[in-house]
């Protein structure tokens, strides 16, 4: 039996570059943005949600694993260059989140809603584009 059988898991993250270069950042970012945002789809209504969403659901680990994922995505985009002013928006993309997660119920919902990965990689994806254009990805 292959690894990949026995731990799908082991198998993905065997998979991500782990060098400090732009290229392997973005996969990184990438697959991590995947996996809290759009990991799983809800049947029926095919609305993505992911790992962001179902562990923001334990009242206040959720939120704190969440709010430390979302700072790692930050803390890549520091490691790469981004200005002051972009990382701050990232910051406040991650805190917002936060904020509105702390909220019960409404705050779950909220979080399907307003995706501040998504938006974060947003911002980090131009800046790779723009100054590292090796690393950039051409997508059908």
């Amino acid at each position: 039996m292959t690894t990949a059988r026995r731990d799908p898991a082991r198998a993905i993250l065997a998979q991500l570059p782990t060098g400090t270069d732009p290229a392997a950042v973005r996969m990184r970012i990438e697959a991590l943005e995947r996996l809290l945002e759009r990991s799983l789809v809800i049947p029926g209504i095919n609305l993505p949600i992911g790992l962001d969403a179902l562990i923001g659901l334990v009242p206040v680990l959720g939120e704190i694993l969440t709010t430390a994922m979302g700072a790692y995505l930050i803390w890549e985009a520091r490691n790469l260059g981004l200005s002051r002013w972009k990382l701050a928006r990232m910051g406040l993309n991650v805190l917002f989140d936060t904020a509105l997660g702390a909220v019960p119920l409404v705050g779950d919902a909220a979080d399907v809603v307003f995706r501040s990965n998504t938006r974060n990689l947003r911002l980090l994806r131009r800046h790779i584009d723009r100054h590292h254009p090796k690393a950039r990805v051409i997508e059908a």
